[in-house]
C-alpha cells in the first residue's frame, strides 16, 4: 500500500503544478514574464511538501518490500 501511495504522490502532483503553472490567477501578468502571485507561492509549498512526503512513503515502501523479500520466511 505505500508504494501505491507513493506512486500515485510522484505521478499526480507534477501533473497539478502545470495546472497551476498555467493558470491565469498563478501570474500578475504572462506566465513565467510576471511576478508570481500568492495562488502560485501557496500550491507550491502544497505540491512540495506532497511531493516530498510522496517520496519519502515510496522509499519505505520499497525498503520494506525488500526487506519481506529477503527474510527467511517470506
Amino acid at each position: 500500500m505505500l508504494v501505491v501511495a507513493g506512486v500515485f504522490n510522484v505521478v499526480i502532483w507534477p501533473r497539478f503544478a502545470k495546472a497551476i503553472v498555467d493558470d491565469d490567477r498563478a501570474w500578475a501578468g504572462e506566465a513565467w514574464s510576471s511576478a508570481p502571485q500568492a495562488f502560485f507561492w501557496v500550491h507550491a509549498v502544497l505540491i512540495g511538501t506532497a511531493m516530498t512526503l510522496g517520496v519519502i512513503v515510496l522509499v519505505i515502501g520499497v525498503r520494506s518490500l525488500l526487506a519481506h523479500r529477503r527474510s527467511p520466511s517470506a
